[in-house]
């Protein structure tokens, strides 16, 4: 994809983008005039094709293959990033699992603790006054041990959880250098694959919050998380999509 390197715009990248959540908020970031690093573990063509839908819309974009578990391969992408752009102004980390079929136990907390992590720590550098970070989680993850969790979400929600609560803990650091966080907690989103996955596993669990009222839609939480992006609001800051019952 051509990439155009001048200084306008903000240089956004987004994990697990090459479909559902995650390329609904690249198309949305690529609308409002960023160029977007369209992140995907595997799904080369799916990744390709998003960063070309934005690129037709007139926006810019540059897709990056890179498994965030791998610390190697997390490095690479942030040393592309580097020299391709030379900073990084907002880091999108919607990427997750712990459903997937053969995964080992401890995946889960790897990917959604430790690897969020590590990412942060490598963007840094490239980070400068006034970017920010912004984390997407669930309603199930956000409340974990308040609210009653699927039992095959179980995984996800607890690493989930640690992984916010380890990327709170740095809020002192990333200030130090003017970055902010941001969370983005939903309940259930319509359409995406966990949902698919926990109706084929569960399916009580996703009906049940179906009765507490729709559930929100892809795109509907997408225009947060990009609102989540730009706000002025204080670090550490939460934005809820749906489920008012948790709020309540």
């Amino acid at each position: 994809m051509a990439v155009n390197q001048d200084d306008s715009g903000r240089v956004t990248l987004v994990t697990g983008a090459s479909r559902g959540i995650g390329a609904e908020i690249a198309r949305l970031v690529g609308a409002v005039g960023d160029t977007v690093v369209v992140n995907y573990r595997e799904k080369r063509p799916r990744a390709i094709a998003v960063a070309a839908e934005i690129e037709r819309a007139g926006g810019r974009a540059h897709p990056i293959g890179a498994d965030l578990s791998d610390e190697q391969s997390a490095s690479e992408m942030i040393d592309d990033i580097s020299r391709t752009f030379g900073r990084l102004d907002v880091l999108i980390l919607n990427a997750s699992g712990g459903l997937e079929r053969g995964a080992d136990p401890d995946y889960a907390m790897r990917l959604n603790r430790d690897a969020q992590v590590r990412l942060v720590e490598l963007a840094m550098p490239l980070m400068k006054p006034g970017s920010r970070v912004v984390f997407v989680t669930s309603h199930q993850s956000h409340f974990y041990g308040q609210k009653p969790v699927p039992e095959n979400y179980q995984p996800i929600a607890q690493s989930k959880r640690a992984g916010e609560d380890a990327l709170r803990e740095r809020i002192p650091e990333l200030l130090e250098r003017g970055i902010t966080l941001t969370v983005v907690s939903g309940d259930m989103i319509d359409g995406t694959i966990i949902v698919r996955l926990l109706e084929r596993r569960d399916p009580d669990a996703v009906s049940e919050r179906r009765e507490h009222g729709a559930l929100p839609t892809i795109e509907e939480f997408a225009s947060v998380v990009v609102d989540a992006s730009i706000a002025q609001v204080e670090s550490g800051h939460t934005f809820y999509v749906g489920g008012d019952d948790y709020l309540s």
